[in-house]
């Protein structure tokens, strides 16, 4: 089969790395809100603020990292990163053990971890495109999202037992850990990395910081692409905070039936990246990815009719189920189109530039659907989120084009 193909032994200590700091990061999940609540006594406006303020502001200062790591060696880079989010992880039990834990500790570390992603994820878009042959970016990119999936399977339920017999400082030692072991991981790829060379001008100039987003929005094909993925990805995430309040809160569900609820829809995740490569092979990338982007937004809608009890859980399973599929499926094939339509030396740029919008539109629509819940209450929002995302398959591209800024070849890495 090819999604069994062997891509070589760097990809195979890539793919670990990988593997073992989302194993890491699953296992950690919710790790920072339970410690705000259980070990700070931070009340439901830190919470809050905790979850949107991180991820915006680790955006905001992850702007500048995008040309930083477009002209650095993308594997340094990588270790860097995650060193860096090792360090700042580990810093939080340290801090716990001295009884000098506090709420903007925490805050800090969100957002230092969350700006570490976007340049670890620029960095290694960027490497992967040069350590994989244009042909099998597709395989690579499955078994990339798959792992994820599987990591979202396993890792929150294990986590939830870590913290039930050991606290919530287990899972975020295990988090740090993780990336340790994913920097040693990626230093033991080996192989030599030239030094990407600049042209023009060889400082940092202020236009640098833009560039990923110019070639997004002047790129006929990722312009679409981009706007609908950001404002889907926006829409469900705001969703996911209102609807843990409706569950736990008005619905009466139990903690073990809402993780249940959303842990086992996860193996959807596993078949929509395994039906990527199939899929792409009969029907075209384009093809998939529209049928795909326009698939994954009818699911939401349907958690407005969510009730108590057993009818309850099993709509939440079948309506996260299709969503999760659709989802990996349109994720796995965005990833190799996106790379695809990207010259080797704006890689990182247009990556970065990709996950700050992504972020920045995640945490404003979360703030915005926090309010709208204020006045609507969260059933509601959610209907209204869950219909406005039936009308983003019209920001889908409507016809393929050949990839273009693709200009030169991938650095050799030997």
């Amino acid at each position: 089969m090819p999604g069994r193909r062997a891509l070589g032994r760097r990809f195979g200590w890539l793919w670990a790395a990988y593997a073992v700091s989302s194993y890491g990061t699953w296992l950690g999940f919710g790790a920072f809100p339970l410690i705000a609540v259980l070990v700070l006594h931070s009340g439901p406006t830190q919470v809050a603020a905790l979850a949107a303020a991180g991820r915006a502001v680790g955006a905001v200062v992850a702007v500048p990292l995008g040309p930083w790591v477009e002209f650095r060696r993308k594997r340094s880079v990588m270790i860097a990163m995650d060193l860096t989010r090792c360090a700042a992880m580990i810093s939080v039990p340290a801090a716990f053990a001295l009884g000098r834990l506090s709420f903007a500790q925490l805050l800090v570390v969100s957002v230092v971890v969350a700006a570490a992603n976007i340049a670890f994820n620029a960095a290694s878009g960027a490497y992967v495109k040069a350590l994989v042959p244009a042909g099998d970016l597709l395989i690579a990119g499955s078994r990339f999202e798959s792992t994820m999936w599987t990591a979202t399977t396993v890792g929150p339920p294990l986590g939830g037992a870590a913290i039930g017999m050991f606290g919530p400082m287990t899972t975020v030692v295990a988090d740090a850990v993780s990336y340790l072991l994913s920097a040693l991981g990626i230093r033991a790829i080996g192989g030599t990395e030239p030094r990407p060379t600049r042209t023009g001008a060889s400082r940092l100039r202020a236009g640098d910081l833009l560039e990923g987003w110019r070639h997004i929005l002047a790129h006929p094909t990722l312009r679409p692409l981009f706007f609908n993925t950001i404002v889907v990805n926006g829409l469900i995430m705001a969703s996911e905070p209102l609807l843990a309040v409706l569950l736990l809160s008005h619905l009466g569900f139990a903690p073990w039936q809402y993780g249940l609820a959303f842990a086992v829809p996860c193996v959807g995740g596993l078949i929509g990246s395994r039906l990527a490569h199939r899929l792409v092979a009969r029907f075209g990338q384009h093809k998939v990815i529209v049928t795909a982007g326009a698939l994954r937004v009818c699911w939401p809608v349907g958690l407005t009719f969510v009730r108590p009890g057993v009818p309850g859980i099993v709509l939440i399973i079948a309506v996260q189920f299709g969503l999760v599929t659709c989802c990996a499926l349109y994720n796995t094939v965005l990833a190799t189109h996106r790379l695809g339509h990207t010259a080797p030396d704006r890689v990182a740029r247009t990556l970065s530039a990709w996950s700050v919008s992504s972020s920045a539109a995640i945490a404003a629509l979360t703030a915005v659907w926090g309010l709208l819940a204020a006045l609507t209450g969260p059933r509601a929002a959610i209907a209204i989120a869950g219909v406005l995302l039936l009308a983003t398959p019209l920001l889908l591209p409507r016809r393929e084009k050949a990839p273009r800024n693709t200009r030169g070849q991938a650095t050799s890495l030997t």
